[in-house]
């Protein structure tokens, strides 16, 4: 009997460190065209990430917090999205929002 139970102990537990285990897979970039005619590039390398290609520079970003859809900054940039558009703003040293740069879709 207790090597039955030490082997549901072991099994539960490699059970519950697999499920613990999150393998991420590295997501393809997303194009968005912009009102002006430019686009905005984005990859999203985890979930707390995003490198955001703008006219010619890559800028690194991190998640920060949104009352909906997914906002990242860095680089003095804001990059905002929800569902399948994206806005690109300046972001204020103080943290705050600034002016919107790009209105963008993805197409």
């Amino acid at each position: 009997m207790r090597t039955a139970s030490t082997l549901v102990l072991a099994a539960t537990t490699v059970l519950a460190a697999a499920c613990s285990t999150v393998v991420q897979v590295p997501q393809q970039p997303i194009t968005y065209r912009c009102d002006s005619g430019r686009a905005v590039t984005a990859s999203y390398p985890d979930t707390d990430t995003a490198t955001v290609d703008y006219q010619g520079t890559r800028h690194a970003m991190q998640i920060a917090v949104s009352a909906s859809g997914a906002r990242y900054t860095g680089d003095g940039y804001e990059w905002w999205t929800k569902g399948a558009e994206g806005t690109l703003f300046g972001h204020n040293a103080d943290g705050t929002t600034g002016e919107r740069i790009e209105l963008c879709a993805q197409r």
